[in-house]
């Protein structure tokens, strides 16, 4: 699914301006984010969030693992989080509600698996 590629792209933009635009294209103004760890809400919030995010995880990026299944208005897809040739340091599985526009309203996250 198109959003998803958005979505997992805002997390691995490093450049703070680019990151912010591609923020907004798979975000609505309103839209909230939370697992575990972390949460924000519109888009600076969720920008804020994930360059501190990107601050632990320098050279890291996040990828899609499995495809991601949608139910209605509802979302859900896999991720990993790792260096390029490395083992994922955190798997996850997020479940999100589309907007009517296509963009996520909120997102759910949940850690499958975090080194320690």
């Amino acid at each position: 699914m198109q959003i998803v590629e958005k979505y997992l792209a805002a997390w691995n933009e490093r450049n703070a301006d680019e990151r912010r635009a591609r923020v907004g294209a798979a975000f609505t103004p309103e839209a909230n984010y939370k697992d575990p760890l972390m949460q924000g809400a519109g888009h600076g919030g969720i920008d804020a969030m994930i360059a501190g995010a990107q601050g632990h995880f320098p050279g890291h990026r996040f990828e899609l693992a499995g495809t991601p299944d949608s139910h209605g208005d509802v979302l859900r897809f896999s991720w990993t989080l790792g260096a390029p040739g490395s083992d994922p340091v955190a798997k996850g599985t997020d479940f999100a509600v589309l907007a009517a526009d296509g963009r996520l309203a909120s997102v759910t996250g949940f850690i499958d698996y975090f080194a320690q």
